[in-house]
């Protein structure tokens, strides 16, 4: 033993002498990327999302939708005060939560089946992180110039044309980065009145302070980190696989046509070598700053920019276009005709994604159309169970919640079935007749009684007896029910 830990000593003095040697960092140091503008159909596909995704976000608040009197006229409008989300002619409440997951469910099913038919389009056209990069990089190549301009910008010595352009492009980064969190702020609000109140410092301290915590993050993220943050803090690069088979389509270098790679000069023959005339075209496009050239790798975004670049050149050197293109994983290129390329894309995994995106779409639709605008719930005292009163009927006390979904005041009435003639007293109305009630609730509303259920001893036959508490809307007729035990003494 004592060998081996003199041998291990001496092996660890050597790695350390080693690395000291030759000065190794720990972690290597970043190099910024400079992707390069391309054009074609991949890109402007990108320029249109882009837009489309930012228009939504930035002019959505905005939008109106008259729904009554005395009720919020935005379009889309999360009010955390009335606890409502508003979503055009749809109005959620707190209950209603699983609207909401249903939503998150439906998106899961969707991203799910989107990467098993083209791998990361998600990543590469419509992630915020990407949209807000490409936007980034707009304003970059404005200020600063194209690739080579940025690089040898980047490069030169500090001067004022450098700190000049520097502080311009930051400028509006951090004007872009405002922008984006004032427009997640008018989500909660009245948008209109809410910009005023932000300019008049009239607004609550949680709008400002979330605005700050979004413009850090939007600059951070879009201006600065970039790439990174898709390659070291997203974690779906890593669960894609899982998403992924044989048969997904995904951007690919086609290796067998492109080598043996090398320069191509004029009059020079293609026999004997790819297509690949190795202009690094595709790299200098890449957001991510990789060779789709080595493979598959953990950083493509599957933004397809790559495909761009290298058919531009492909058509420069008169050679056809498609030496980078989206091909399966096992390396099959996809059929071209339209039927045969459906019939590939319908594999057994594509059709259970959809098939449960159609059940959770269905579910959320069904639950939607038939959701009454009224609701009631019935809570039961459970210290007493009960109460013997003096002529020896036995009484129950429920805390009894009417919810009123429409926008207009509405009068119900309350009837109760399962035991034999019930008194009810409900505190604050008035009897109208021998077990039943009725009472008013103000549109939108809430509104929580006191509720004693009392009954004849000898009609108490059992130690709980199931019941049923019936709302009818006195004007419409629609009903909505609550089911409830009445507790009497051991018989």
């Amino acid at each position: 033993m004592a060998n081996t830990r003199h041998t291990n000593n001496i092996d660890r003095h050597d790695v350390e002498a080693v690395n000291k040697k030759e000065n190794r960092p720990l972690y290597k140091k970043r190099e910024k990327i400079h992707p390069k503008r391309v054009d074609g159909g991949f890109r402007r596909l990108k320029w249109w999302i882009m837009a489309a995704t930012l228009g939504v976000y930035y002019i959505v608040p905005w939008l109106r939708w008259d729904r009554g009197p005395g009720i919020p006229d935005q379009a889309v409008l999360i009010d955390i005060p009335a606890r409502r989300f508003y979503f055009a002619f749809i109005e959620i409440w707190p209950q209603e939560v699983y609207y909401l997951m249903g939503l998150l469910i439906l998106s899961a099913f969707a991203l799910f089946l989107v990467t098993s038919l083209v791998g990361r389009a998600w990543c590469g056209y419509t992630c915020p992180q990407t949209v807000w990069t490409d936007l980034f990089l707009v304003v970059e190549r404005f200020v600063e110039g194209g690739r080579n301009k940025r690089i040898k910008l980047d490069r030169a010595r500090l001067s004022v044309s450098k700190i000049t352009k520097r502080i311009v492009k930051h400028a509006i980064w951090l004007l872009i980065s405002v922008a984006t969190g004032g427009a997640w702020v008018f989500y909660f609000a009245d948008a209109p009145t809410f910009f005023v109140e932000l300019f008049t410092f009239k607004a609550p301290f949680v709008a400002y302070a979330t605005i700050g915590i979004l413009t850090f993050i939007t600059y951070t993220f879009g201006g600065l980190m970039r790439e990174q943050v898709c390659t070291y803090m997203c974690p779906w690069p890593r669960i894609q696989g899982a998403m992924m088979d044989e048969g997904s389509l995904t951007v690919t270098y086609k290796e067998q046509r492109g080598e043996p790679r090398g320069p191509i000069h004029k009059g020079q023959s293609w026999e004997g070598r790819g297509d690949c005339v190795d202009c690094n075209a595709c790299v200098a496009a890449c957001p991510m700053g990789i060779d789709i050239r080595d493979g598959q790798q953990l950083e493509c975004i599957t933004c397809a920019l790559c495909i761009d670049a290298c058919d531009t050149i492909m058509y420069r050197v008169g050679r056809p276009s498609g030496l980078i293109g989206y091909a399966t994983l096992s390396g099959e290129e996809p059929p071209k005709d339209k039927k045969a390329l459906v019939r590939s894309l319908l594999r057994g995994r594509v059709l259970v994604y959809a098939a449960l995106m159609a059940i959770v779409g269905g579910v959320m639709l069904f639950a939607l159309l038939s959701r009454t605008d009224m609701d009631i719930n019935v809570l039961r005292d459970r210290n007493p169970l009960y109460v013997k009163l003096s002529d020896g009927s036995i009484r129950n006390g429920f805390t009894f919640k009417v919810l009123n979904k429409s926008h207009l005041r509405r009068t119900f009435m309350l009837k109760i079935t399962g035991v034999d003639n019930p008194e009810i007293s409900v505190v604050g109305t008035h009897n109208l007749s021998r077990g039943m009630h009725h009472f008013i609730v103000e549109h939108d509303r809430v509104k929580s009684y006191r509720l004693f259920v009392a009954v004849s001893g000898e009609n108490v036959k059992k130690t709980s007896t199931d019941i049923e508490f019936e709302l009818t809307d006195i004007d419409t007729g629609g009903t909505s029910t609550y089911n409830s035990v009445f507790r009497g003494p051991e018989k």
